[in-house]
């Protein structure tokens, strides 16, 4: 070989090793109102175009997810269901088929703590609120006649019924959950497996970590206006769910915005539940019923459930948690 092309052969071979060379991924993100909130979302991607794509594709997403599950939108899927109530099997998109076939399946898990029919009791509370009366006896029983799981079915071909007129569904419990999971089909088909999606530190997927860190780590507020602690997620979907949110004074009383669907009655006792699972959706129905179950009903049904764990925390000062919260979260109170 002569020194000539001893040279090209080496500058070839500087050339295909910088050209094969991984570049170093970069971290994109963006934030926009959706769904009563702000969602933020952080990706980890393999370059700023994909990672913008990406973003592009999410945030359509939940915009989809939003306009067929809201019931503030007359024209929604799921505002055009409530009106049918009682007249059969309708139609509906298939969005909203596949999560009220999930919503009942978690109603059933937690012997109906969560419920999506809860519709009928927010309207009552409502009113009792507006004219300072605690609602009568017979008022919660005709509210809790038209409250139920069992009264919606889900049929093949994306038909659903609910059973009787004045059921109606309210799917804001548990929407962005569903929306999260749907999010992570999306980055799994575009190779990311590093992201932060993140309703308003209420709804949360941590997917992989950020970088050399071991975990995405987020601030957790508690039943106030502190914060609880420090949680270090990686692959774990968080919910958390506080009883007096938005609250009522009716009578002198406070009563909050989260019901017992069971016996109809608005929670009193100022709690947060925090709740951390490999599902999305599975976390916030299981948020949303240790509210209702308690301590220790609550945190039983949370242990449960493979790789689901909770901690509850009581404006008074109570603490409770399920065994493997403090290792599967790295929580670390403030």
């Amino acid at each position: 070989m002569t020194r000539h092309a001893a040279l090209l052969g080496g500058l070839w071979l500087a050339v295909g090793c910088a050209a094969i060379r991984p570049t170093a991924p970069v971290v994109v993100s963006d934030g926009r109102y959706a769904m009563g909130t702000v969602l933020e979302i952080t990706l980890v991607a393999a370059n700023e175009a994909s990672g913008r794509a990406a973003l592009a594709e999410l945030f359509a997403l939940v915009e989809q997810i939003e306009r067929a599950l809201t019931i503030f939108d007359s024209d929604s899927s799921v505002s055009r269901l409530n009106r049918a109530a009682g007249r059969g099997p309708q139609r509906v998109d298939a969005e909203l088929a596949e999560l009220l076939a999930r919503a009942r399946d978690h109603a059933e898990l937690t012997g109906g703590a969560f419920d999506v029919t809860v519709g009928p009791l927010v309207a009552l509370w409502t009113g009792a609120a507006a004219r300072g009366v605690l609602p009568s006896e017979a008022e919660l029983a005709a509210a809790l006649a038209r409250v139920g799981w069992e009264k919606v079915r889900v049929f093949g071909g994306g038909r659903v019924a609910l059973d009787a007129a004045g059921v109606t569904v309210d799917l804001g419990g548990i929407a962005k959950g569903w929306a999260l999971d749907r999010m992570r089909v999306v980055l799994e088909r575009h190779d990311i497996d590093r992201a932060l999606l993140n309703f308003g530190q209420s709804s949360v997927w941590a997917l992989g970590r950020p970088g050399a860190v071991a975990a995405w780590q987020l601030l957790a507020r508690g039943p106030g206006d502190a914060f609880l602690g420090v949680l270090h997620l990686r692959d774990l979907a968080l919910s958390i769910s506080g009883s007096l949110g938005q609250s009522v004074e009716i009578a002198g009383r406070r009563f909050g915005h989260v019901f017992d669907p069971r016996t109809g009655r608005a929670l009193q006792r100022r709690r947060q539940a925090l709740v951390v699972g490999p599902d999305a959706t599975l976390a916030e129905a299981l948020s949303k019923a240790l509210l209702v179950l308690g301590e220790e009903e609550g945190l039983r049904l949370v242990a449960a459930q493979p790789d689901c764990e909770a901690l509850l925390v009581d404006a008074d000062g109570g603490v409770w948690r399920t065994p493997g919260w403090d290792a599967a979260t790295g929580f670390a109170s403030l």
